[in-house]
């Protein structure tokens, strides 16, 4: 079984939490990019994101089921400032977050607004989405009040960053949870560089450079997901959350325990799907360098492992190489750390050729023939790859 190291707990915590030794229970094809587009969040419409109050219990529903529920800068300066009333309200007992429509919680973000401007050369779109998203990010990471993320359905890119750092992260068979940033020339963010090496064995990593996709109780396995319910039950498991008078941190555990122990789906196999190839995980992608991880493959080659090197080819030189360096580093940083990093890394994916290009090759021409600039891993020299690590000039660095 493939150990798990665990998302640790981020409620409650200091602003310089050291890594979590919490351990979690312990995926199907590679990931197609399901991350959305043609959202312009210009128009800021009143119903994408909508609040609730039941009691001591707050609800935020993700309202845009026609676009797979995609968080545009509308929605992000709705829930932070919701976030920040209902925790320093007593009143306030627990906080859940949704999606509506039941295909997703949320594929992504708001990527071919602000890749269009860039474009343009128009970057101050895309740093005011980052900077926002990357502080409710780490609001949600920070929330001292009980915070429980319903993640049934496609779980991508931003969607993730508004689950996976929260204390409760109920999945259900419908769940799809991926990261596949390479594929479109960006880099897995959202806190991607510290909740993905915290899974063992470079799962994380594996994910991170190929996209892959978890589902169903393979989600809960891997430790993204806390507890595993059905679909059907949501409405009852949200009605009996809020029907909780007081309750304390252990009583929504116990509640969600129980959901959790009564849902049978996918206990037939009670081992990650990975589990066969775990030790090929570890032996290829445990490496100094993507180059380095593709020789193993091409070394290697087995059919799966062709296939995984196949896949990565595709992908951005740059955000591969940007990927590997981003988790290293991760590694051995705090969540706030790893969001700042993140920050000067975004702003200058802004300015440079394979964010934007990928977002046309993949999302808006749909002709998947994206002009990577560099085009190989060789041509991604070390300077090249430091610079998305430094601030842009005339930027101020997010500081959380």
């Amino acid at each position: 079984m493939i150990a798990i190291r665990g998302l640790p707990r981020l409620s409650v915590i200091a602003k310089h939490l050291s890594k979590s030794a919490q351990a979690f229970p312990h995926t199907s094809r590679p990931s197609s990019v399901c991350l959305c587009r043609n959202m312009s969040s210009a128009n800021f419409p009143e119903d994408d994101v909508l609040f609730e109050e039941k009691g001591g219990a707050r609800i935020i529903t993700l309202n845009r089921p026609t676009k797979l529920n995609a968080l545009n800068l509308s929605m992000i300066k709705k829930i932070y400032p919701k976030m920040k009333e209902w925790e320093e309200d007593p009143r306030t007992t627990l906080i859940i977050m949704k999606g509506a429509g039941g295909k997703a919680f949320c594929a992504g973000g708001d990527i071919d607004s602000i890749t269009e401007a860039a474009r343009e050369g128009k970057f101050s779109p895309g740093e005011d989405f980052f900077r926002s998203e990357y502080e409710l990010n780490y609001r949600i990471a920070t929330c001292h009040v009980p915070y429980i993320a319903f993640i049934d359905g496609i779980t991508m890119g931003g969607g993730v960053g508004l689950s996976v750092h929260g204390e409760n992260r109920v999945c259900t068979e419908r769940t799809v949870f991926s990261m596949p940033e390479t594929a479109i020339g960006l880099f897995p963010d959202v806190g991607g560089s510290y909740f993905l090496p915290r899974l063992s064995m470079h799962l994380g990593l594996y994910l991170a450079l190929t996209g892959y996709r978890l589902k169903g109780r393979d989600v809960y396995k891997a430790g993204v997901a806390t507890r595993m319910v059905h679909s059907s039950v949501l409405p009852q498991l949200e009605d009996d959350l809020v029907a909780l008078e007081a309750p304390s941190a252990q009583d929504i555990t116990d509640l969600l325990r129980k959901y959790h122990e009564d849902c049978k789906t996918g206990r037939e196999r009670d081992y990650l799907i990975l589990r066969d190839r775990e030790d090929d995980i570890q032996r290829l992608f445990c490496a100094d360098s993507v180059e380095e991880i593709f020789e193993n493959l091409e070394k290697d080659g087995s059919e799966w492992a062709l296939e995984q090197l196949n896949i990565m080819k595709k992908m951005s030189p740059t955000s591969l190489k940007v990927t590997h360096k981003q988790l290293k580093l991760g590694d051995h940083m705090n969540l706030d750390e790893c969001l700042e990093m993140e920050y000067r890394i975004g702003c200058n994916c802004l300015r440079n050729n394979d964010f934007p290009e990928g977002v046309r090759a993949l999302l808006v021409d749909k002709d998947k023939n994206p002009t990577w600039k560099p085009a190989t891993l060789p041509a991604v020299t070390d300077e090249i790859l430091e610079s998305y690590f430094k601030l842009p000039q005339g930027l101020k660095e997010l500081e959380l």
